[in-house]
């Protein structure tokens, strides 16, 4: 009989051990318990120094120091069943933000204690399954989830940081996330994303690109320019040819395919190579940030012997 009691104890060993790998280090008290720990067999392991206290009914296993992650995940299970990593902490976990030294942000979607030592407790009973996912084992808000939650937070420069990182680490492209919008109608930060967004993404037509650029090229004296020319082989948006002086204009700021990129590149270096000065704005510096062009085409234009204003 005893034999049965020590081999008992040894799977339910093993079973922790192997449950808290997977875990970066920690259990909850209730996965102790499915487990076959009795509340005595838990104290017991806590006095000897097997199991070791990080949060409310949460314990490292063996040693006690956590990883970033292990406490990232101490912090979800200390909020019950179902909850999971949300707003900055999120984003931290997916590699496109960061935890301000506020508390782990963990959301709720049930009944749950307001706050926990170090961790901010976010209730939300509301929150879509298809907004829940999974990150190195841990459960967390998806990208366009957090990113959501975040525009409310964050001024336009701060989310536009965040959605170009989340682009480059393949989470999601801005278009990807536009198209994902409509799912989350009503919810906060929305509206607020959905205007970053096509501010970031806006691309005047070509008519409407020459009514706005050639008003500040001639606010700095610059000559009226030729357009849709071929220069070193690509057509260009403005030429000024007595000059030797072209500028670029880009739309979809945030997404450009390697290919693109690639294209601009050589255009660049063609031109440069020609010995033209090159000059490449967005659409949206163009359509919103009139003042910074007009100020980069007046030295350009003073450097070329034009007499600016």
């Amino acid at each position: 009989m005893g034999g049965l009691k020590q081999q008992a104890a040894r799977e339910r060993s093993a079973a922790t051990w192997s449950l808290a790998r997977r875990q970066h280090g920690v259990v909850a008290r209730r996965q102790l318990t499915e487990l076959g720990f009795s509340r005595h067999a838990i104290a017991h392991r806590v006095e000897i120094g097997r199991l070791h206290r990080v949060g409310p009914a949460v314990y490292a296993v063996g040693l006690p120091d956590l990883t970033r992650r292990g406490r990232w995940m101490a912090a979800v299970l200390s909020c019950g069943a179902g909850a999971l990593l949300t707003h900055n902490s999120a984003a931290a976990l997916w590699g496109f933000g960061k935890e301000w030294g506020r508390g782990i942000e963990v959301a709720t979607r049930g009944s749950s204690p307001r706050s926990r030592p170090g961790v901010r407790v976010h209730r939300r009973p509301s929150l879509r399954p298809g907004s829940v996912a999974e990150r190195d084992r841990i459960p967390v808000t998806t990208p366009v989830q957090t990113v959501i939650d975040l525009a409310t937070q964050y001024g336009r420069s701060s989310l536009e940081r965040m959605i170009s990182e989340a682009d480059q680490l393949g989470l999601f492209t801005p278009p990807s996330l536009r198209a994902a919008l409509p799912e989350h109608a009503g919810e906060p930060g929305v509206a607020f994303l959905r205007a970053t967004l096509d501010r970031r993404t806006f691309r005047l037509t070509r008519s409407e690109l020459e009514r706005a650029f050639l008003p500040i090229a001639a606010a700095v004296r610059l000559p009226v320019p030729l357009t849709k020319q071929m220069v070193n082989g690509f057509e260009v948006d403005f030429y000024w040819p007595d000059l030797r002086f072209v500028v670029e204009t880009d739309g979809l700021t945030y997404h450009r395919t390697p290919a693109q990129q690639a294209e601009d590149r050589r255009r660049d270096q063609a031109h440069t190579a020609a010995g033209l000065t090159n000059l490449r704005f967005t659409h949206e510096q163009v359509r919103y940030e009139p003042d910074y062009v007009r100020r980069i085409l007046a030295e350009t234009a003073r450097r070329l012997g034009v007499c600016a204003s």
